[in-house]
């Protein structure tokens, strides 16, 4: 049994703030065990046993106000971990979520994080809550989590008197490893949501991740088997277009992707006559900026070690903790990315565009991370573009003990039939065992591209620097330059010939147990975005704010927010349908003012949800924004959600409102069943796309889906809708496992 840890008077682990933790793994072969969630096999009375836990939130190494007690053993095949979380009041315990894969953000949970390489730096998560709903992830960049991953476990849970209990199977063939280590990183976490507890094993700066962890020692003679994972897919479809010139066309469609561990650690994919009918919807946008908008991607193949493909810590934010920076929009936070897989298999319109094959090798070889990305795209008659097979490549040296040195390249350009080429370089730097458990990170990264007919300006370069500390200071600054010809076919770059600076810094008090108020935070933000050529200001934002929460996650908070835009050319900030009722702002420097006000409420609750308020001056006029969401969730089986939000914009040239809706229904007939509706509506667009999806899971690695898409255009607003597509989708695939 691992013994606790003497505790100083401030809380802090004498001897040193984290780390030194470990316990020998018993391998256990001699008996079956039924993954049920009870614990009542007697293989478990022999296992390892954890019980010495701290509390990460709100006091970090203060006594957790519930014990846990966790078990561990191996087989040849696998890991076993089996846990449980005593609960005075077993009616108390927040178990909402039903839908296997679904997220347990406002449940109880129990989660474990392995870090099979000991590197501290990479790692994954495995996630349960009280009715043995699975949820994973793949770590990236040390402490940010891609929770897109899915891979194949077991796992079962129940509730007693004493509380609730847990038991995981995690195969080695769904890890990545190196079969030489005897040790593995490992730690654990509990959440309580109705106080908003979190309890760890090992823990620093209230975190858990591959850097912050214990070791599992004597793990030897695990086997992979043959590491090949076999998956035919099998869909039928109906599409029809509706319309003077519509069709109607049935398809039926089989499907195959193959999974190999070159070795345990290097993993190879194949996948073949490619469908993505079965992806999620992209939440819709309305644009009332000069630049594009980001969508992220939620196509698997795509998503599997996405990780790998990170470069230069673009895209993430500039702390991985709530305390990001919220002047920089999202979208320029993700220009200048050098790999965006929805430039693959998507036309410019957003309409999908046949994949008739795909490969990609990722994951370790020594101290390296590499992968490799190629696939073929059928031509795209719309618009022009022949049948293109565009390559990514990645390779990343770790060095230190939390950092790494890496190259990127990319070739060919899936819109058009330009050739395009891309490399490039960076440096992460990442130190998580400062003094008082302090947290420095930093990076520095180099591009340039070579389009054809394109000559000079055509790199790209940033750096920064960040603290990202959950309680005190914090803070960071970024960097990035991106010339005009700076044009990366496989990425995203939505602004060229633009600098850009980014600056946060803020201070997080948690105050004493006992009152209504668990933290406040007050904080400055700043985003500074010039032209290259002029060094004129194109745009500027300032962001005052301040937060608080309270013990049962609910949260207040308000800003100050002062903005100033140039227009060097008018701006149509409003399109009509006719084309004639236009609203266009014209030449010039304006700057205005706007406050902002909201409050969220815990989402363990029934009925919870948010109401967000802005007001003030916008471009000469003024602005008045409001977006509300409710969710009322009866039982784990029912889910019902409204988001709605509506911008009243008057302007010197003219007046306009802009809504937005989004209704979304969840039916969970069992945890293996279920049946998801989203209803979507803008009124700029006059569009309305319904989305419904019957998704079963009879078990892990097998999937069955059957998806209607329909959208609506009303293109002369006078509330009579006509249809213009319909999808109808059946898809099955099954996992078969060598």
């Amino acid at each position: 049994m691992v013994m606790p840890s003497v505790l100083g008077q401030d809380g802090v682990p004498l001897g040193g703030i984290t780390g030194g933790k470990s316990f020998v793994v018993p391998e256990l072969n001699d008996t079956d065990i039924s993954i049920d969630g009870r614990l009542d096999d007697s293989v478990w009375e022999r296992a390892a046993v954890i019980t010495d836990f701290h509390q990460m939130a709100p006091f970090e190494y203060a006594e957790p106000s519930q014990r846990t007690e966790v078990r561990v053993f191996y087989s040849t095949d696998a890991l076993y971990v089996g846990a449980r979380m005593y609960e005075d009041d077993p009616s108390l315990i927040t178990a909402n979520v039903l839908l296997q894969g679904q997220g347990l953000p406002n449940d109880d949970s129990f989660n474990i994080m392995l870090d099979p390489y000991l590197d501290r730096r990479s790692g994954f998560i495995f996630e349960i809550n009280a009715n043995g709903v699975r949820v994973d992830g793949i770590y990236q960049n040390v402490s940010g989590v891609d929770r897109n991953w899915e891979g194949i476990w077991q796992a079962g849970s129940n509730i007693d008197p004493e509380g609730w209990t847990t038991e995981l199977r995690i195969p080695y063939q769904t890890l990545s490893f190196d079969p030489a280590n005897t040790e593995w990183g490992i730690n654990f976490r509990r959440t309580i949501r109705r106080n908003q507890e979190e309890i760890g094993w090992i823990s620093r700066n209230r975190l858990i991740n591959p850097s912050i962890a214990g070791n599992a020692t004597g793990l030897t003679g695990i086997q992979q088997g043959l590491g090949l994972d076999v998956v035919p897919y099998i869909v039928m479809r109906r599409e029809r277009i509706f319309g003077p010139n519509g069709y109607e066309d049935d398809a039926l469609e089989p499907q195959l992707d193959i999974f190999y561990k070159i070795t345990p650690q290097l993993n190879a994919a194949l996948t073949l006559n490619t469908d993505f009918s079965a992806t999620e919807v992209d939440s819709r946008q309305v644009n009332l900026t000069r630049f594009n908008l980001f969508f992220p991607e939620q196509r698997d193949f795509f998503i599997r070690d996405a990780d790998i493909f990170q470069f230069g810590r673009i895209g993430v934010g500039a702390n991985f903790n709530e305390e990001g920076n919220d002047a920089m929009p999202n979208s320029a936070l993700q220009n200048g990315r050098p790999f965006f897989s929805r430039r693959i298999g998507l036309s410019p319109g957003g309409t999908p565009v046949d994949i008739n094959a795909g490969g990609k090798i990722s994951g370790r070889a020594g101290d390296w991370d590499v992968g490799a990305l190629v696939v073929n795209q059928d031509e795209d008659p719309a618009a022009g573009v022949d049948a293109q097979t565009v390559f990514v490549g990645r390779a990343a040296l770790n060095i230190f003990s939390e950092s790494l040195l890496g190259v990127i390249a990319t070739s060919g350009d899936p819109r058009s039939n330009i050739d395009n080429n891309l490399v490039g370089a960076d440096f992460r730097y990442r130190n998580s065992r400062l003094p008082g458990n302090k947290v420095v990170e930093g990076e520095a990264w180099y591009q340039q591209t070579d389009t054809q007919g394109i000559s000079g300006d055509d790199a790209s370069w940033g750096l920064g620097i960040s603290s990202p500390n959950t309680a005190g200071w914090r803070g960071g600054y970024r960097y990035k330059r991106i010339e005009d010809n700076f044009k990366p076919a496989l990425g995203f770059v939505n602004q060229a010939g633009i600098e850009d600076h980014a600056v946060d810094f803020g201070y997080r008090k948690f105050l004493a147990p006992g009152g209504s108020v668990r933290s406040v935070y007050a904080g400055f933000d700043a985003y500074r975005n010039t032209d290259l050529d002029s060094g004129g200001v194109i745009s500027e934002i300032k962001d005052i704010r301040a937060n608080a929460n309270n013990n049962s996650g609910d949260a207040v908070e308000v800003s100050l927010i002062r903005t100033r835009e140039v227009l060097s050319r008018p701006f149509t900030i409003y399109r009509a349908s006719d084309g004639r009722g236009n609203i266009v702002i014209p030449v010039g420097d304006y700057a205005f003012t706007q406050g902002s006000a909201g409050i969220s409420f815990a989402g363990r609750r029934r009925l919870s949800g948010s109401l967000r308020m802005t007001w003030g001056d916008y471009f000469g006029g003024n602005n008045f924004s409001r977006s509300v969401g409710v969710r009322w969730q009866p039982s784990n089986r029912y889910n019902l959600g409204l988001n709605f939000s509506e911008n009243e914009i008057h302007l010197p040239e003219g007046h306009f409102t802009v809504r937005l809706m989004n209704f979304t229904t969840l039916i969970n007939f069992t945890p293996e069943l279920s049946w998801s509706n989203r209803i979507q509506y803008d009124n700029v667009s006059e569009g309305i796309g319904i989305n419904s999806r019957l998704r079963w899971i009879p078990t892990a690695g097998q999937e069955g889906f059957l998806v209607l898409n329909w959208g609506m255009l009303d293109p002369d607003k006078d509330n009579d809708f006509s249809s213009i597509n319909m999808d109808l989708s059946l898809k099955f695939n099954y996992t078969f496992r060598f």
